[in-house]
């Protein structure tokens, strides 16, 4: 009689893990990654293949969720006391090619074991509590987390996942009033996200859809975090889409909500943005000033209301690309040069589709500037981050560079455009 493939042997061979050697290697990996201290046997990888597998010790349980992105209990392991495994730092989506030796893993940031349970569990807890918040909560901050190193194009669809959960767990479950506002709460800032997921790849309808979702909800529990942070971000997309008096509307809406709030750096996002909508309308002077107001109000952060936590990418660096943006938009590229620069070197380890935003401005603003070989050199260096970040809104910056360097006849641009293109292609 055959033995059937248990789920954790059928999860290895869909993976092309099944072999002791190969797995042993992978597991390895990961827990290097995640800097977990634990290593693994043969002879313990053919006891968790067996129908009854020993529950993995919580180390080895973090890097097994981490490997196959799935709480291990789907995967036939006994399950863990709550709260006995604590969150992990990566979570690694198997992405693998059709060949044994050139396997293509999607290495992610600060994933947590919680966005992995929240993001892999079909079945809504029957009666929510705190802890359930708390792990749902800690999915939506892995998956900002995972935006910011990676871009959105390949995040949104688990962003939408995780919404969905929220929502069915709202529709179905049971909980007292106050959790019920708190997961509605929850649900609009997940909406939030997965609007600025959508919006980074260049999924502009989408995108509009669930910040509308996120400003109905705010709305509704007359929540001003949310309704503000909802209307901040649709500035931001009006600006994008040169739509500057929409945003200006948008932005002094979100400022109003901003200002009850009280946080200086929510309030310098909202200047910042203004500014751009004022630079594109061509008021160079007064965006200026505006962006004047926008770093005065950063320099004292601890000033008032605590920053909310989807706001604590908006920094120092943050303003000097905005700055960049500014010259550059009036023209004046060789004056944004430097704070291109400068935000580029300000830029956090954990924020890898910013670092390959601000380098693919500071290329464009090099060319334009007269600086063609640095410009190129810059632009094609740029080449290597975008090979982890999968960004709609960075790749339509690259097209920008390539056109600007294909009008410059010289050695260095040409070799740059042919390389840049082979990569857009």
């Amino acid at each position: 009689m055959v033995r059937q493939w248990t789920e954790f042997e059928r999860a290895c061979v869909e993976r092309g893990w099944e072999r002791p050697s190969v797995f042993l290697t992978v597991f390895a990996q990961a827990a290097h990654m995640l800097g977990e201290p634990v290593t693994l046997t043969a002879r313990q990888f053919r006891r968790w293949c067996l129908p009854d597998p020993p529950r993995p010790r919580p180390r080895a349980w973090r890097v097994l969720h981490a490997m196959f992105g799935i709480n291990p209990i789907e995967l036939g392991f006994p399950s863990a006391a709550y709260g006995e495994i604590s969150p992990c730092t990566f979570l690694i989506a198997d992405m693998t090619e059709e060949t044994d030796v050139n396997r293509r893993a999607f290495v992610t940031t600060t994933v947590g074991a919680a966005a992995g349970a929240a993001l892999g569990s079909l079945t809504p807890p029957q009666t929510v509590g705190i802890p359930h918040l708390q792990e749902l909560r800690a999915g939506l901050r892995s998956l900002q987390a995972l935006g910011d190193a990676h871009g959105g194009s390949d995040v949104r669809p688990l962003a939408v996942r995780h919404l969905n959960r929220i929502r069915r767990i709202i529709e179905t479950s049971r909980y007292p009033d106050s959790i019920g506002r708190r997961l509605r709460l929850l649900a609009g800032q997940t909406a939030n996200g997965c609007a600025y997921l959508h919006f980074d790849a260049c999924d502009q309808e989408r995108a509009r859809h669930y910040w509308g979702e996120a400003l109905t909800i705010g709305t509704t529990l007359d929540d001003g975090e949310l309704k503000s942070q909802a209307l901040a971000m649709l500035g931001l997309q009006a600006n994008y889409e040169n739509r500057p008096r929409h945003a200006r509307d948008l932005l002094g809406a979100a400022r109003q909500h901003a200002e009850a709030i009280g946080s200086p750096v929510l309030l310098s996002i909202i200047a910042s943005r203004e500014a751009r909508a004022l630079s594109l309308l061509g008021d160079h002077s007064t965006a200026r000033g505006e962006h004047a107001r926008a770093m005065r109000l950063l320099e004292r952060p601890e000033r008032g209301r605590p920053t909310p936590a989807w706001a604590t990418f908006h920094d120092h660096g943050e303003l000097e690309q905005a700055q960049g943006m500014l010259y550059s938009e009036a023209g004046r590229h060789r004056a944004a040069v430097p704070y291109f620069r400068s935000s580029l070197t300000h830029t956090g380890a954990s924020y890898g589709r910013n670092y390959a935003a601000r380098q693919v401005l500071l290329a464009h603003s090099l060319v334009l500037a007269g600086e063609v070989d640095e410009g190129a050199a810059t632009a094609v260096a740029g080449l290597g981050h975008l090979q982890e970040v999968a960004s709609g809104r960075v790749r339509n910056r690259m097209v920008e560079v390539r056109n600007a360097l294909a009008s410059m006849d010289t050695a260095s641009a040409r070799e740059a455009v042919d390389a840049l293109t082979h990569h857009l292609n």
